[in-house]
Protein backbone atom coordinates (compact mmCIF):
# COMPACT_ATOMS: atom_id res chain seq x y z
CA UNK A 1 0.00 0.00 0.00
CA UNK A 2 1.13 3.63 -0.80
CA UNK A 3 2.59 5.30 2.16
CA UNK A 4 0.26 8.30 3.59
CA UNK A 5 -1.06 10.84 1.49
CA UNK A 6 0.48 9.09 -1.71
CA UNK A 7 -2.18 9.60 -4.12
CA UNK A 8 -3.57 12.80 -4.82
CA UNK A 9 -6.83 12.19 -2.52
CA UNK A 10 -7.90 9.14 -0.16
CA UNK A 11 -10.79 7.00 -1.90
CA UNK A 12 -13.94 7.91 -0.26
CA UNK A 13 -16.19 5.54 1.13
CA UNK A 14 -19.32 4.83 0.07
CA UNK A 15 -21.91 7.82 0.42
CA UNK A 16 -18.92 10.49 -0.21
CA UNK A 17 -18.27 12.42 -3.18
CA UNK A 18 -15.02 11.25 -4.57
CA UNK A 19 -12.63 14.64 -4.66
CA UNK A 20 -13.21 16.65 -7.58
CA UNK A 21 -11.10 19.05 -9.58
CA UNK A 22 -10.99 23.03 -8.48
CA UNK A 23 -13.18 24.14 -4.89
CA UNK A 24 -15.77 26.01 -4.11
CA UNK A 25 -15.05 28.63 -1.91
CA UNK A 26 -14.19 29.62 0.72
CA UNK A 27 -12.18 26.24 2.01
CA UNK A 28 -11.27 23.90 -0.84
CA UNK A 29 -7.70 25.57 -1.25
CA UNK A 30 -5.68 27.20 0.48
CA UNK A 31 -6.95 28.81 4.08
CA UNK A 32 -7.90 32.59 3.23
CA UNK A 33 -7.38 35.36 5.90
CA UNK A 34 -11.14 36.12 5.61
CA UNK A 35 -12.09 32.40 5.49
CA UNK A 36 -14.96 32.14 8.06
CA UNK A 37 -14.33 29.46 10.62
CA UNK A 38 -15.00 25.85 10.10
CA UNK A 39 -17.16 24.63 13.02
CA UNK A 40 -16.73 20.83 14.66
CA UNK A 41 -19.94 19.40 15.99
CA UNK A 42 -18.13 17.01 18.06
CA UNK A 43 -19.98 15.25 21.46
CA UNK A 44 -18.64 16.88 24.95
CA UNK A 45 -17.13 13.95 26.43
CA UNK A 46 -13.71 13.82 27.54
CA UNK A 47 -12.79 11.88 24.37
CA UNK A 48 -14.62 12.96 21.86
CA UNK A 49 -13.64 16.34 22.63
CA UNK A 50 -9.43 15.27 22.23
CA UNK A 51 -10.69 13.93 18.99
CA UNK A 52 -11.64 17.28 17.77
CA UNK A 53 -9.56 19.08 19.18
CA UNK A 54 -7.02 16.71 17.48
CA UNK A 55 -9.02 17.81 13.75
CA UNK A 56 -8.56 21.21 15.16
CA UNK A 57 -4.99 21.33 15.79
CA UNK A 58 -4.55 19.60 12.32
CA UNK A 59 -6.90 22.31 10.30
CA UNK A 60 -5.17 25.29 12.12
CA UNK A 61 -1.70 24.21 11.15
CA UNK A 62 -2.69 24.75 7.57
CA UNK A 63 -4.24 27.60 8.15
CA UNK A 64 -8.00 27.25 9.05
CA UNK A 65 -9.64 29.38 12.08
CA UNK A 66 -11.51 26.70 13.65
CA UNK A 67 -14.20 26.00 16.38
CA UNK A 68 -15.69 23.88 18.41
CA UNK A 69 -19.53 23.34 18.83
CA UNK A 70 -19.74 20.51 22.27
CA UNK A 71 -23.24 18.56 21.96
CA UNK A 72 -24.68 15.73 24.18
CA UNK A 73 -25.84 13.38 22.03
CA UNK A 74 -29.25 10.60 22.96
CA UNK A 75 -26.28 8.26 22.96
CA UNK A 76 -24.73 9.69 26.01
CA UNK A 77 -27.78 10.08 27.39
CA UNK A 78 -29.53 6.74 27.68
CA UNK A 79 -27.48 5.04 30.03
CA UNK A 80 -29.54 2.34 31.37
CA UNK A 81 -30.34 0.03 28.58
CA UNK A 82 -28.12 -1.77 25.57
CA UNK A 83 -27.56 0.55 22.40
CA UNK A 84 -28.86 -2.29 20.18
CA UNK A 85 -31.63 -2.47 22.42
CA UNK A 86 -32.59 1.43 22.12
CA UNK A 87 -31.42 2.58 18.62
CA UNK A 88 -28.19 1.43 18.20
CA UNK A 89 -24.88 3.24 17.78
CA UNK A 90 -26.51 6.11 15.53
CA UNK A 91 -27.44 7.63 19.14
CA UNK A 92 -24.27 9.14 19.30
CA UNK A 93 -24.14 10.95 15.76
CA UNK A 94 -27.96 11.70 14.58
CA UNK A 95 -27.80 15.28 16.35
CA UNK A 96 -24.36 16.26 15.09
CA UNK A 97 -26.09 15.52 11.60
CA UNK A 98 -28.55 17.52 12.77
CA UNK A 99 -25.82 20.32 12.98
CA UNK A 100 -24.86 20.13 9.44
CA UNK A 101 -27.59 19.65 8.13
CA UNK A 102 -29.22 23.20 9.88
CA UNK A 103 -25.79 24.72 8.82
CA UNK A 104 -24.76 25.50 12.78
CA UNK A 105 -21.37 23.72 12.32
CA UNK A 106 -19.64 22.09 9.08
CA UNK A 107 -17.93 19.05 9.83
CA UNK A 108 -18.96 15.90 12.45
CA UNK A 109 -15.38 14.08 14.41
CA UNK A 110 -16.35 10.22 14.77
CA UNK A 111 -15.40 7.36 16.38
CA UNK A 112 -15.35 5.47 12.79
CA UNK A 113 -16.40 2.45 14.79
CA UNK A 114 -19.98 4.33 16.37
CA UNK A 115 -20.96 5.20 12.90
CA UNK A 116 -23.72 3.73 11.47
CA UNK A 117 -22.87 1.30 8.23
CA UNK A 118 -25.14 3.04 5.82
CA UNK A 119 -24.73 7.46 6.25
CA UNK A 120 -28.41 9.28 5.77
CA UNK A 121 -28.79 10.90 2.44
CA UNK A 122 -27.40 14.36 2.13
CA UNK A 123 -24.57 13.16 4.20
CA UNK A 124 -21.01 11.82 3.33
CA UNK A 125 -17.69 10.60 5.28
CA UNK A 126 -15.56 12.87 3.49
CA UNK A 127 -12.22 11.81 5.35
CA UNK A 128 -11.20 9.03 7.30
CA UNK A 129 -7.72 9.36 9.34
CA UNK A 130 -4.89 7.37 10.57
CA UNK A 131 -5.78 4.62 12.59
CA UNK A 132 -4.73 4.17 16.16
CA UNK A 133 -3.97 0.72 17.86
CA UNK A 134 -7.23 -0.93 16.68
CA UNK A 135 -6.77 -3.88 19.15
CA UNK A 136 -9.21 -4.15 22.59
CA UNK A 137 -7.25 -3.54 25.78
CA UNK A 138 -8.35 -5.50 29.26
CA UNK A 139 -8.50 -3.44 32.16
CA UNK A 140 -7.72 -4.64 35.78
CA UNK A 141 -6.97 -3.17 39.11
CA UNK A 142 -6.04 -6.39 40.17
CA UNK A 143 -5.45 -9.25 37.12
CA UNK A 144 -2.68 -9.09 35.18
CA UNK A 145 -4.63 -10.40 32.27
CA UNK A 146 -7.62 -12.69 30.94
CA UNK A 147 -6.44 -15.63 31.68
CA UNK A 148 -5.62 -14.67 35.74
CA UNK A 149 -8.99 -13.89 36.17
CA UNK A 150 -10.54 -16.42 38.45
CA UNK A 151 -13.55 -18.58 37.60
CA UNK A 152 -16.55 -16.89 37.37
CA UNK A 153 -15.49 -13.47 37.71
CA UNK A 154 -17.34 -10.12 35.99
CA UNK A 155 -16.49 -8.65 33.45
CA UNK A 156 -18.12 -5.42 32.03
CA UNK A 157 -18.42 -4.81 28.37
CA UNK A 158 -22.33 -3.85 26.33
CA UNK A 159 -20.44 -5.18 23.15
CA UNK A 160 -22.27 -7.94 21.38
CA UNK A 161 -19.03 -9.02 19.86
CA UNK A 162 -16.84 -8.50 23.21
CA UNK A 163 -19.49 -10.90 25.02
CA UNK A 164 -18.86 -13.58 22.39
CA UNK A 165 -15.78 -13.27 21.84
CA UNK A 166 -14.93 -13.57 25.71
CA UNK A 167 -17.45 -16.27 26.06
CA UNK A 168 -15.12 -18.37 23.77
CA UNK A 169 -11.82 -17.46 25.24
CA UNK A 170 -13.78 -17.81 29.07
CA UNK A 171 -17.08 -18.93 28.67
CA UNK A 172 -16.81 -19.33 33.25
CA UNK A 173 -17.11 -15.42 32.99
CA UNK A 174 -19.88 -13.90 34.03
CA UNK A 175 -19.93 -10.68 31.34
CA UNK A 176 -22.18 -8.08 32.73
CA UNK A 177 -23.42 -4.77 30.56
CA UNK A 178 -20.85 -1.58 30.80
CA UNK A 179 -22.07 1.98 30.06
CA UNK A 180 -20.94 5.53 29.59
CA UNK A 181 -18.17 7.53 28.50
CA UNK A 182 -14.62 6.51 29.05
CA UNK A 183 -14.30 8.00 32.64
CA UNK A 184 -17.78 6.72 33.66
CA UNK A 185 -16.65 2.97 32.93
CA UNK A 186 -13.46 3.37 35.09
CA UNK A 187 -15.08 4.37 37.17
CA UNK A 188 -17.57 1.65 37.94
CA UNK A 189 -14.01 -0.72 37.71
CA UNK A 190 -12.60 1.31 40.24
CA UNK A 191 -15.82 1.49 42.53
CA UNK A 192 -15.32 -2.92 42.69
CA UNK A 193 -18.59 -2.98 40.46
CA UNK A 194 -16.49 -5.48 38.03
CA UNK A 195 -13.14 -7.39 38.45
CA UNK A 196 -12.49 -6.58 34.57
CA UNK A 197 -13.07 -4.40 31.58
CA UNK A 198 -12.61 -4.42 28.11
CA UNK A 199 -12.08 -1.16 26.46
CA UNK A 200 -10.62 0.07 22.86
CA UNK A 201 -7.00 0.61 23.38
CA UNK A 202 -7.34 3.98 20.88
CA UNK A 203 -9.41 5.59 23.19
CA UNK A 204 -6.83 4.31 26.58
CA UNK A 205 -3.64 5.94 24.80
CA UNK A 206 -5.62 9.01 22.90
CA UNK A 207 -5.93 10.09 26.62
CA UNK A 208 -2.63 9.24 28.21
CA UNK A 209 -4.37 6.84 29.61
CA UNK A 210 -2.10 3.52 28.57
CA UNK A 211 -1.14 3.06 32.21
CA UNK A 212 -4.88 1.39 32.80
CA UNK A 213 -3.70 -0.93 30.05
CA UNK A 214 -2.50 -4.17 32.11
CA UNK A 215 -3.12 -6.42 28.28
CA UNK A 216 -4.15 -5.92 24.63
CA UNK A 217 -6.05 -8.61 23.17
CA UNK A 218 -3.82 -9.66 19.56
CA UNK A 219 -6.67 -9.69 16.75
CA UNK A 220 -6.47 -13.50 16.28
CA UNK A 221 -7.57 -13.74 20.12
CA UNK A 222 -10.61 -11.07 20.14
CA UNK A 223 -10.83 -9.24 16.58
CA UNK A 224 -11.33 -5.75 16.83
CA UNK A 225 -15.22 -4.01 15.44
CA UNK A 226 -15.23 -2.62 12.12
CA UNK A 227 -13.27 0.97 12.08
CA UNK A 228 -12.08 0.40 15.49
CA UNK A 229 -9.63 2.92 15.98
CA UNK A 230 -10.19 4.64 13.16
CA UNK A 231 -11.26 8.92 12.84
CA UNK A 232 -13.97 9.39 10.48
CA UNK A 233 -15.59 12.97 9.58
CA UNK A 234 -18.67 13.80 8.29
CA UNK A 235 -19.75 16.58 6.28
CA UNK A 236 -23.02 17.44 3.88
CA UNK A 237 -22.67 15.83 0.86
CA UNK A 238 -23.01 19.09 -0.89
CA UNK A 239 -19.94 20.27 0.56
CA UNK A 240 -17.36 19.57 -2.05
CA UNK A 241 -15.66 22.36 -0.59
CA UNK A 242 -15.11 20.70 2.67
CA UNK A 243 -13.97 17.37 1.29
CA UNK A 244 -11.15 19.02 -0.25
CA UNK A 245 -10.25 21.04 2.48
CA UNK A 246 -9.97 17.71 4.43
CA UNK A 247 -8.09 15.09 1.92
CA UNK A 248 -4.63 16.26 3.52
CA UNK A 249 -5.50 14.83 6.65
CA UNK A 250 -6.72 11.42 5.17
CA UNK A 251 -4.95 8.54 5.37
CA UNK A 252 -5.06 5.84 2.18
CA UNK A 253 -3.96 3.06 3.99
CA UNK A 254 -6.28 3.70 6.43
CA UNK A 255 -9.41 4.44 4.72
CA UNK A 256 -8.83 1.19 2.18
CA UNK A 257 -9.05 -1.34 5.39
CA UNK A 258 -11.86 0.70 7.09
CA UNK A 259 -14.25 0.58 3.78
CA UNK A 260 -13.29 -3.02 3.39
CA UNK A 261 -14.65 -3.92 7.18
CA UNK A 262 -17.61 -1.50 6.96
CA UNK A 263 -18.54 -3.69 3.57
CA UNK A 264 -18.70 -7.03 5.58
CA UNK A 265 -20.50 -5.28 8.42
CA UNK A 266 -22.78 -3.55 6.12
CA UNK A 267 -22.88 -6.76 3.94
CA UNK A 268 -24.17 -8.58 7.41
CA UNK A 269 -27.10 -6.00 7.92
CA UNK A 270 -24.71 -5.21 10.80
CA UNK A 271 -25.11 -3.09 13.58
CA UNK A 272 -24.30 -3.02 16.98
CA UNK A 273 -27.21 -6.09 17.94
CA UNK A 274 -24.86 -7.98 15.54
CA UNK A 275 -21.78 -9.60 16.96
CA UNK A 276 -20.08 -9.39 14.22
CA UNK A 277 -16.07 -8.15 13.80
CA UNK A 278 -14.29 -7.35 10.71
CA UNK A 279 -10.17 -6.21 10.99
CA UNK A 280 -7.92 -5.72 8.35
CA UNK A 281 -3.81 -5.57 7.72
CA UNK A 282 -2.08 -4.17 5.28
CA UNK A 283 1.44 -6.07 3.99
CA UNK A 284 2.80 -4.89 0.68
CA UNK A 285 -0.19 -3.90 -1.44
CA UNK A 286 -2.23 -6.92 -0.38
CA UNK A 287 -5.50 -6.80 2.23
CA UNK A 288 -5.64 -9.08 4.77
CA UNK A 289 -9.10 -9.20 6.08
CA UNK A 290 -10.51 -11.76 8.88
CA UNK A 291 -13.96 -11.70 10.20
CA UNK A 292 -15.78 -13.62 12.61
CA UNK A 293 -19.80 -14.11 13.83
CA UNK A 294 -21.10 -15.11 17.05
CA UNK A 295 -24.58 -16.18 18.75
CA UNK A 296 -24.97 -14.22 21.94
CA UNK A 297 -27.19 -17.59 23.06
CA UNK A 298 -24.12 -19.69 22.65
CA UNK A 299 -26.23 -22.12 20.94
CA UNK A 300 -23.92 -21.72 17.97
CA UNK A 301 -20.63 -22.18 17.32
CA UNK A 302 -18.00 -18.96 16.68
CA UNK A 303 -17.95 -18.07 12.93
CA UNK A 304 -14.49 -16.93 10.95
CA UNK A 305 -13.58 -16.00 7.60
CA UNK A 306 -10.49 -14.98 6.26
CA UNK A 307 -9.36 -13.83 2.53
CA UNK A 308 -6.36 -11.39 1.35
CA UNK A 309 -6.37 -9.76 -2.26
CA UNK A 310 -4.15 -6.97 -3.47
CA UNK A 311 -6.35 -3.69 -3.39
CA UNK A 312 -5.88 -0.11 -4.49
CA UNK A 313 -9.25 1.38 -4.90
CA UNK A 314 -12.10 1.53 -3.01
CA UNK A 315 -14.08 -1.03 -5.05
CA UNK A 316 -11.47 -4.03 -4.51
CA UNK A 317 -11.66 -3.61 -0.88
CA UNK A 318 -15.90 -3.48 -1.00
CA UNK A 319 -15.15 -6.97 -2.77
CA UNK A 320 -12.85 -8.51 -0.35
CA UNK A 321 -15.30 -7.05 2.76
CA UNK A 322 -18.33 -8.71 0.51
CA UNK A 323 -15.88 -11.96 -0.21
CA UNK A 324 -15.74 -12.42 3.69
CA UNK A 325 -19.86 -11.86 4.41
CA UNK A 326 -20.03 -14.50 2.02
CA UNK A 327 -18.27 -16.81 3.76
CA UNK A 328 -19.54 -16.10 6.98
CA UNK A 329 -22.84 -16.83 5.45
CA UNK A 330 -21.62 -20.26 4.40
CA UNK A 331 -19.90 -20.96 7.51
CA UNK A 332 -23.38 -20.88 9.14
CA UNK A 333 -23.00 -17.18 10.56
CA UNK A 334 -26.88 -15.38 10.35
CA UNK A 335 -26.98 -12.06 8.84
CA UNK A 336 -30.23 -9.60 8.92
CA UNK A 337 -30.72 -7.94 5.16
CA UNK A 338 -28.74 -5.18 5.32
CA UNK A 339 -29.70 -2.06 6.90
CA UNK A 340 -31.50 0.73 4.72
CA UNK A 341 -30.01 3.99 4.74
CA UNK A 342 -31.14 6.18 7.63
CA UNK A 343 -34.67 8.20 6.99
Amino acid sequence: MSPKNDAPHAPPLRGSLPPQGGSLSPWGGPAAKDSPPIVIATRESRLAMWQAEHVQALLQARGHTVQLLGMTTKGDQILDRSLSKVGGKGLFVKELETALEEGRAHIAVHSLKDVPMELPPGFALACVMEREDPRDAFVSPAHASLAALPQGAVVGTSSLRRQVLLQALRPDLRIEPLRGNLDTRLRKLDEGQYDAIVLAAAGLKRLGLESRIRATFEPADMLPAAGQGALGIEVRSDRQDLVDALAPLADQTTWLTVAAERAVSRAMGGSCSMPLAAHGTFTSGTLQLDAAWGDTEGRLPLVRAQASAPVTTLAQAEALGLAIAQRLREGGARGAEPAAPQA
